[in-house]
């Protein structure tokens, strides 16, 4: 998936400030489909995507975050 990029909508009810209280990390499901296995892909620290890695393989994955993009929650990468 390198060069290729999902945009996504992030949740507009979600406050920022609140998951910086300890709310917890803001995360998004994704199976990666190489290595047959579901794993938490969390918000980068400028909150400009979910950047994370396939646990086995180490796949990268990079869903970027902006307007147009979809409320999902789940993604499937292969």
């Amino acid at each position: 998936m390198s060069g290729n990029f999902l945009d996504i909508v992030d949740d507009p009810y979600n406050d920022p400030a609140a998951n910086r209280a300890g709310a917890g990390r803001r995360f998004v499901g994704v199976h990666f489909t190489c290595c047959d296995i579901y794993a938490r892909v969390y918000v980068n620290r400028e909150e400009t995507a979910y950047e994370g890695n396939c646990p086995r393989c180490g796949k990268r994955v990079q869903l970027r975050i902006g307007p147009g993009g979809t409320d999902a929650r789940f993604f499937t990468v292969s």
